[in-house]
């Protein structure tokens, strides 16, 4: 079984939308988790940070977890676990 993608962020946040698109062009299934609208999706992302922040975006692969990563380094984790 494929690990679950999941993007942590906002509709408001410009990157957020930017890997909406990237998730899209690669025909990848991807899971959107509002951290503004869903206090339920904020207290996740917070817990996946020692420091509780809302580090948004965040993407995670599975267990890997990617903050706010480089085109070349996303495209390196969907290779490597998908």
């Amino acid at each position: 079984m494929l690990p679950k993608i999941k993007l942590y962020g906002t509709n408001r946040c410009h990157k957020s939308t930017y890997y909406k698109f990237f998730l899209e062009a690669l025909n990848l299934n991807y899971e959107f988790l509002d951290v503004e609208d869903n206090e339920v999706n904020a207290e996740v992302l917070r817990n996946l940070y020692e420091n509780r922040k809302l580090n948004f975006p965040t993407i995670t692969i599975g267990e890997k977890k990617l903050r706010n990563p480089s085109d070349k380094d996303l495209k390196k984790w969907i290779e490597k676990l998908l």
